[in-house]
């Protein structure tokens, strides 16, 4: 079994907020292709990265997660490059960790 989780930006590259309605469609997407979704979406965790030129560069991203009894890392590649174009980011975090159900 794995944890898939999917970093969100709140704001576009130009500092301007996503609608909720791209959110709501994530979460929706992933409920129904999934079975279940959480989505941490209140309190945005704040993201620190060095970019090329060595400048650090700031993100307030929302977080949502998954659990999948099997990870198809196709899907989730797939889906991060549409995450990535919907979202107008370079790049998505998506990551998974294998968990175990106690």
């Amino acid at each position: 079994m794995h944890l898939v989780e999917l970093f969100l930006p709140l704001r576009d590259n130009g500092g301007q907020p996503f609608p909720a309605a791209l959110y709501e469609a994530v979460r929706a997407e992933l409920a129904a292709l999934h079975g279940g979704v959480t989505a941490f979406t209140r309190a945005p965790a704040k993201g620190l990265w060095e970019d090329d030129q060595g400048g650090v560069q700031r993100d307030d991203v929302v977080l949502f997660e998954v659990v999948v009894e099997r990870l198809d890392r196709g899907w989730w590649g797939r889906y991060r490059e549409t995450l990535e174009a919907r979202f107008r980011q370079d790049e998505v975090l998506v990551r998974a960790t294998r968990v175990e159900r106690l």
